[in-house]
C-alpha cells in the first residue's frame, strides 16, 4: 500500500512518501509509528511500497552490503537481481507465490519501487523491470491520485518540493491506505546540469 513518488523540475529532484503503516484494516497512528519508506543508498534514494516486511529486509540488506550504487539502470537492475537471490536464500520464509493463475514467466516481488538519483528517476516493477521515466512518477495504492496531482501541478510555477508534498497529500486525502506525515528527501544534483541525464559509466 502507501504512496511514494519522485518529481524533477528545474534541476531540483525530490523524493516523497507518506509514513502510514497498516495491518489489514488497522491503521497505526503516526504517534505510535512512522514507517521509513525512503532510504538513501549512496547518492540515490530508494522508495518502496507494498509489504511492510520489505522495511526489515531492506534494512538487513543495506547493513550487510557496502558501497552500493544505484546510479544507472544497469546498477539498479543488478541490485534487484541480487535482492531476488537474497529473498530465496537468506529469507527462507518468502513464499514463491502469488496466485499461479496470475503469474507470468517471471518472478514477482509483489511490490514496486522508485529509485531517484543524479541520473534521474527509475521505476522498478514487481517483475524487477527497470524503466527510466521523465519528470515524475508515483507508486503505491495512492499512485493514481498522486499522478493526477503531479500531472496537474508540474506545469505550474510551483517548485518540485511543493508539488511533491501536494501530490502525497492528495493520496493521503483520497486513498484509504495512505496516511501519516509527508516525508521529503532532496536528491543532490551536483555534477549534473539541469535536465541532462548522465551517461552510464
Amino acid at each position: 500500500m502507501s504512496i511514494a513518488l519522485a518529481v524533477e523540475k528545474n534541476g531540483e529532484l525530490i523524493v516523497a512518501s507518506d509514513t502510514l503503516t497498516s495491518f489489514g484494516h488497522t491503521k497505526v497512528p503516526p504517534v505510535l509509528h512512522a514507517a521509513k519508506k525512503v532510504r538513501r543508498i549512496g547518492a540515490s534514494f530508494l522508495a518502496a511500497t507494498g509489504w511492510g516486511l520489505y522495511e526489515n529486509i531492506l534494512d538487513d540488506v543495506l547493513t550487510r552490503r557496502k558501497n552500493l550504487r544505484l546510479g544507472t539502470r544497469e546498477q539498479i537492475f543488478d541490485f534487484f537481481l541480487r535482492l531476488w537471490g537474497d529473498l530465496h536464500k537468506r529469507y527462507s520464509f518468502v513464499d514463491d507465490q502469488i496466485d499461479e493463475k496470475e503469474s507470468g514467466p517471471f518472478g514477482n516481488l509483489d511490490s514496486t519501487f522508485i529509485v531517484a538519483g543524479r541520473t534521474g528517476i527509475f521505476y522498478v516493477g514487481p517483475d524487477m523491470s527497470v524503466t527510466e521515466v521523465q519528470h515524475y512518477f508515483a507508486i503505491g495504492s495512492g499512485a493514481q491520485f498522486a499522478l493526477g496531482a503531479l500531472h496537474a501541478l508540474h506545469g505550474t510555477k510551483l517548485d518540485a518540493e511543493t508539488i511533491a508534498r501536494r501530490a502525497v497529500e492528495a493520496a493521503i486525502d483520497f486513498d484509504t491506505y495512505c496516511g501519516g506525515e509527508v516525508q521529503i528527501k532532496r536528491v543532490s544534483r551536483r555534477g549534473r546540469p539541469p535536465g541532462q541525464a548522465q551517461k552510464a559509466k
